[in-house]
């Protein structure tokens, strides 16, 4: 199987089983970007990761547009955004036909309700999963509690933290 069908496909399954948005995805898009197909290495997973929460638009979609270039150029680009947009279009398609339908079913506010813990738990492990391979050292976990103070309790907005955090990068390492 070619290289740009595993990418399709590959991204296609993150999109259609990653419920949560980007951060959510980050799990599954791990596992398969590093663990099953090798196309990147967890530090390289880091720094797309970085570089693709500073571009404009959604994270999924910047990591996939990335990795694809990556693994097959301009085509391989174009592939996986498409696969990872795909099967939120086609949901977004037929909830929009069925909305009026069940709008007012308590049943799928249950599924929605089920649904949202596991949300919580999938980015939580995200969270975990960047951070194991992002705290090199002392300095980096300093930078991160002192930043994290600042955008959750002094409400510091993520561009000037962003450029914040590299200017301290460069002064500390």
């Amino acid at each position: 199987m070619s290289n740009l069908i595993k990418l399709f496909i590959s991204f296609f399954k993150i999109g259609a089983f990653s419920f949560g948005g980007g951060y959510a995805m980050l799990p599954l898009m791990k596992e398969t970007v590093i663990d099953h197909h090798s196309w990147l290495t967890n530090s390289e997973f880091i720094d797309i990761l970085a570089i693709s929460e500073m571009t404009p638009g959604p994270i999924a979609i910047n990591m996939a547009t990335f990795l694809g270039y990556r693994v097959g150029g301009f085509i391989g680009s174009a592939l996986a955004t498409l696969a990872v947009v795909l099967p939120s279009f086609i949901v977004m398609s037929l909830i929009f036909h069925f909305v009026n339908k069940f709008k007012d079913s308590p049943y799928s506010d249950y599924f929605f309700r089920g649904i949202r813990p596991i949300v919580l738990g999938l980015i939580a492990s995200a969270a975990v999963s960047v951070a194991m391979d992002a705290y090199v050292d002392i300095q980096s976990v300093i930078i991160s509690i002192v930043l994290f103070y600042f955008i959750t309790f002094k409400n510091l907005k993520a561009i000037p933290a962003i450029i914040l955090a590299g200017l301290v990068g460069i002064l500390v390492y």
